[in-house]
């Protein structure tokens, strides 16, 4: 006797109803539904089901073997689910939501060979800097740059990001250069929004000393971009993300400050709904950008 199929065919006489309509669903006969369940009452030597002409009932053994063999179909099910989709070629729509500045700067450069490898499938990506509600805005992954990512929700780190406090040398000529931590509550700040601390910068040394300063910023702004701008034209110091000042800093355009200090460890972490096993296209595109991203920057 294959015990798995009997199991199979018992529980669908039981959620079915009667030998028939099991017969019909798996498209045998009711005699072989009838010798399948004999044969399972024959190997664990009870009566599994008690038989009327009218109904069928579940006997004590019945009903625990009914409960135990739906937890095992289902086990399988979900276990050729999984492995399915190593080899499944993803498809249909991939909604992102990703950091406005970020998807400018990196993401844009990624997605042309991401949509190679795997041309059926199609992108929409919402750029915001604001944490979004994957589920009420019926997003299937969200790119956050954050010290944690939030607890409701399965997070994936792919990568650190370092952010830089910096200036243009035009602000630095006119106000000086920060000699400490503390001193950058007596500057011209243009402060991030959506910085998770706040005004309030903590600050860690290469000994692990922790110091938080309490900045009186000019500006606020949503999005790092801007304040960049803002600090190009002498407007103040900033704090951002490498993504968006590397370029500025090589060339001598924004100056690095207190360099013996950093803003804490933030990361990039792909995050989404908390669901047993990812679908193919989110898990794909993690991988992607883990390849991409992650390796580039020895996370």
């Amino acid at each position: 006797m294959d015990l798995f199929r009997a199991v199979q065919v018992f529980v669908t006489v039981v959620d079915s109803g009667s030998f028939v309509a099991a017969a019909a669903l798996l498209d045998t006969s009711n005699a072989a539904i009838s010798r399948q369940v004999a044969a399972l009452e024959s190997h664990f030597g009870v009566r599994l089901l008690h038989r009327t002409t009218r109904r069928l009932s579940l006997s004590e053994p019945g009903q625990a073997l009914y409960q135990r063999g739906q937890q095992i179909l289902h086990d399988v099910a979900e276990m050729e689910a999984v492995v399915g989709q190593h080899t499944a070629m993803p498809s249909g729509v991939l909604r992102i939501s990703a950091p406005l500045s970020f998807g400018i700067h990196t993401l844009s450069r990624l997605l042309p060979e991401f949509h190679a490898r795997y041309p059926k499938l199609r992108l929409d990506i919402d750029l915001t800097d604001r944490v979004v509600d994957l589920a009420h805005d019926g997003l299937d992954i969200a790119l956050r740059i954050a010290r944690a990512p939030s607890q409701n929700l399965i997070a994936r780190k792919i990568a650190p990001i370092q952010m830089i406090i910096c200036a243009s040398p035009s602000y630095l000529v006119k106000h000086g250069e920060p000699a400490t931590p503390q001193a950058l509550s007596d500057h011209e700040v243009l402060s991030y929004s959506y910085l998770s601390s706040g005004d309030n910068w903590v600050l860690l040394n290469a000994a692990g000393a922790e110091t938080t300063v309490r900045v009186s910023p000019s500006i606020h702004a949503t999005n790092g971009d801007l304040l960049r701008e803002l600090a190009l034209a002498g407007g103040g110091i900033i704090v951002q993300p490498d993504f968006i000042l590397a370029d500025d800093i090589a060339s001598g355009m924004l100056v690095p400050l207190l360099q013996d200090w950093r803003m804490g460890d933030f990361s990039l972490y792909a995050v989404y709904l908390s669901r047993k096993f990812l679908s193919v296209k989110v898990r794909v595109f993690i991988d992607y950008l883990t390849e991409t991203i992650g390796r580039s920057s020895g996370s």
